[in-house]
């Protein structure tokens, strides 16, 4: 019969450890209701060692956030590859993915939750914010935005970022209806842009040459037109 021996973990594994737990649990209740006695049970350790890794809550906190940010900022990269409708959606599916995942985590990124205030915290929201705008202009093939441009894109992360949090309080709305309708809140705030500027005109017409006829453009498209029938 042999005994199992527990493995002396380094300091950068135990930290990344407590990261994970933390973020575990963060994901499953609001950070405000989680406290380092918990974080150190799930981890297996004791509470004044939590302390050697980390000085208090809030660094832990925002160690936490940091890997969330990171993981959220990822799930906006997709291959420049196909009609741009089709990508929006398989991005909107991996955003709702971690939404789901980590809704209370999700919400406290952000909302700061109980980092509100700090520069970190806001920090990393903007870092998200930042990856995504970069991410979505690599997509429609602009290195330099004109004004509209940016505010098209920018003003639709914030959408996108409010109607997760929206659907997090009571998931009232079928999660698939939701990925796709802001697909077509891209479509539309570009189309109003487009209505008002030439330049904008000529990213629509070159973006929706490529959507396929059954591609989430085009069904916008067939939406509005039934509307106005």
């Amino acid at each position: 019969m042999t005994t199992g021996v527990r493995r002396r973990m380094g300091v950068e594994e135990r930290r990344q450890q407590l990261i994970g737990v933390a973020l575990e649990l963060f994901s499953r209740r609001s950070p405000d209701e989680v406290s380092i006695d918990e974080i150190a049970s799930a981890a297996g350790i004791s509470r004044p060692l939590v302390y050697h890794y980390f000085p208090g809550k809030l660094s832990l906190y925002e160690a936490a956030l940091q890997r969330a940010a990171d993981d959220l900022a990822a799930r906006f990269v997709e291959p420049a590859q196909g009609p741009l409708g089709a990508r929006l959606l398989r991005v909107m599916g991996r955003y709702f993915d971690f939404v789901d995942e980590h809704g209370p985590g999700f919400s406290a990124l952000m909302r700061g939750g109980p980092a509100v205030g700090s520069s970190r915290t806001n920090a990393l929201v903007a870092s998200v914010r930042q990856a995504a705008y970069d991410q979505i202009l690599a997509h429609l093939g602009v290195s330099d935005p004109p004004a509209r441009l940016e505010l098209v894109v920018r003003s639709w992360i914030s959408l996108a970022e409010s109607t997760a949090l929206i659907w997090l309080d009571g998931r009232r709305i079928p999660r698939a209806e939701l990925e796709v309708q802001l697909v077509h809140d891209f479509a539309a705030l570009t189309a109003v842009s487009a209505a008002q500027d030439e330049e904008m005109g000529a990213l629509l017409r070159r973006v929706v040459a490529d959507e396929p006829a059954d591609g989430p453009f085009v069904d916008l498209v067939g939406r509005l037109s039934s509307l106005a029938a």
